[in-house]
């Protein structure tokens, strides 16, 4: 088969991904094979990619990718998916089980995770295996372009959702800093709750443009203040000076939300600015359930998202589109039948 193989870390602009002819992979027990359709980027496959996670994270070569839409060739024995099933796999590709995060409920921080596209080959292919217990099947209503950058940008936008503790949605004052994949998925979630969007972002003609084609209440630059006090913000950028910035938009008892799994360094601010009993916290990862009751939510919201394509064979050209924030929406890698 043919896939997209990372044999050593480099800046996105050196073409770190070769296009290889690789062995199909074999499921191991437990595991079902798919074959992709379409495989969303991210800004955590730059993250991978150009070697800013965890080095105890890498088995390279590595095949990244890890919003994966596809049709279940195979399936273990005992599993509800059938062959010819159209089915998504996430970034969480497997947990322990046994951590006592995973016996919590908290299995998005188990502390012996595998995850798609980093530790385990991901969907710049064209087959994969994953875990059946971590596929996630996917309804008609959603294409497969539509559906890849689901999977990953957003669910986390959905935990990020989560983590702002709004207990009213209607009528609360949400601010979204960075207005990629993640954000263009937030604010249909967030609005659909009935809840008003402020989009702090760069670049007017497309990430600006976007959020106000999509019901921005108001929206300026990346370091702009929101004419109305926020009672939360997500921040999707991976940028840590936009933390101060954030944080002063905030009211009291607001909660700023840092939704990206690398951020450049935060720089310092004075106390006054989380006082009031301002609340920053990150999210990690995502559990099962965030991604099945997403999916549920994005249906009944009629979440549409905005997508730029790219052949497989065209990796290295989309990442570097991603990291110059040259794409409208999310980008996706789509398979030739």
């Amino acid at each position: 088969m043919q896939a997209q193989v990372l044999y050593q870390c480099k800046p996105v602009t050196a073409r770190p991904l070769g296009l290889t002819s690789v062995d199909k992979p074999v499921p191991g027990d437990g595991d079902v094979l798919i074959k992709v359709h379409a495989c969303g980027i991210c800004r955590t496959d730059l993250h991978v990619v150009e070697g800013e996670l965890d080095p105890a994270g890498y088995k390279l070569p590595l095949i990244p990718g890890h919003q994966v839409v596809g049709t279940v060739e195979s399936s273990p024995g005992g599993s509800q998916l059938r062959p010819g099933q159209r089915v998504g796999v996430p970034w969480l590709n497997t947990t322990c089980g046994a951590c006592r995060f995973c016996q919590s409920g908290r299995e998005n921080l188990c502390e012996s995770p595998e995850f798609t596209g980093w530790t385990t080959n991901g969907g710049f292919a064209e087959y994969v295996t994953a875990p059946a217990d971590f596929v996630y099947g996917l309804p008609a209503a959603l294409s497969d372009t539509e559906a890849a950058p689901l999977l990953c940008a957003g669910i986390i936008g959905y935990r990020c959702l989560r983590q702002c503790e709004l207990e009213n949605w209607a009528g609360a004052k949400l601010g979204i800093y960075g207005f990629g994949a993640a954000g263009h998925i937030a604010i249909q979630i967030a609005r659909h709750r009935g809840a008003d969007v402020y989009v702090c972002t760069r670049d007017h003609e497309r990430h600006q443009k976007l959020a106000e084609e999509l019901g921005a209440k108001w929206v300026g630059g990346t370091f702009e203040t929101p004419p109305d006090k926020l009672d939360a913000a997500i921040i999707f950028a991976p940028a840590g000076e936009i933390v101060p910035a954030a944080l002063t938009a905030l009211d009291r008892d607001g909660r700023l939300v840092l939704g990206g799994i690398h951020m450049s360094p935060i720089p310092e601010f004075p106390y006054q600015d989380i006082y009031w009993e301002r609340v920053v916290r990150s999210v990690a990862n995502n559990t099962r359930a965030d991604g099945r009751e997403f999916i549920t939510e994005a249906v009944m919201a009629n979440i549409r998202t905005h997508t730029e394509l790219f052949s497989l064979a065209e990796a290295n050209d989309a990442l570097l589109a991603l990291k110059q924030d040259a794409i409208k929406g999310a980008g996706v890698l789509v398979m030739e039948s």
